[in-house]
């Protein structure tokens, strides 16, 4: 690879990190070809990006964004993967842990290596549970829409019930005086 080439990879890769404020790395090291393209047809699927790049490449990309990635330094070792997500922080969690039980407990790859959310670095692949629960802001969104309207639908619920049961009130009383 040329350093021209190299140097056009970190320019997207950084295009790629400031566009999309999720990321995750990831080790599909020891995965057939097969299932690493059964792993990206997945990605494809749900709305994410899978890309492997050289180590180096994402540090010198890291290094060119304003925030600070540099404790990402300890998961970008061996082989990684950069999983991309504009819309949903789960999304990448959730298409990992789908692809590992599709293909049996044998395999626990690819492994989180390391997750950019909002900037909060999580390393390590004992975060993945906690990475796939995580709430997306979409969903969030909904309950809060959720928990507005309930109480509005309660009060005009009850003026509704109450103005029937305050005519049939005045109804019978108007009955009791005739």
């Amino acid at each position: 690879m040329t350093r021209e080439e190299k140097a056009q990879v970190i320019e997207s890769l950084v295009e790629k990190f400031n566009n999309n404020p999720f990321f995750y790395i990831a080790d599909a090291s020891g995965l057939s070809v097969g299932q690493v393209n059964d792993f990206r047809r997945l990605c494809f699927k749900e709305g994410v990006e899978y890309k492997v790049v050289k180590n180096t490449l994402i540090k010198k990309a890291l290094d060119q964004l304003d925030n600070d990635f540099s404790d990402l330094d300890v998961a970008l070792k061996g082989f990684s993967g950069i999983i991309f997500s504009a819309e949903s922080n789960n999304a990448p969690a959730k298409v990992i842990k789908a692809f590992r039980s599709k293909q049996g407990k044998q395999i626990k790859r690819p492994l989180l290596k390391g997750a950019s959310i909002d900037s909060d670095i999580f390393i390590g692949d004992e975060n993945l549970e906690t990475l796939s629960n995580l709430k997306s802001k979409s969903e969030l969104i909904g309950e809060v829409i959720t928990l507005l309207q309930s109480p509005a639908k309660n009060v005009i619920s009850a003026l509704s019930s109450g103005s029937d049961k305050l005519g049939g009130i005045v109804k019978t009383l108007q009955d009791r005086e005739a």
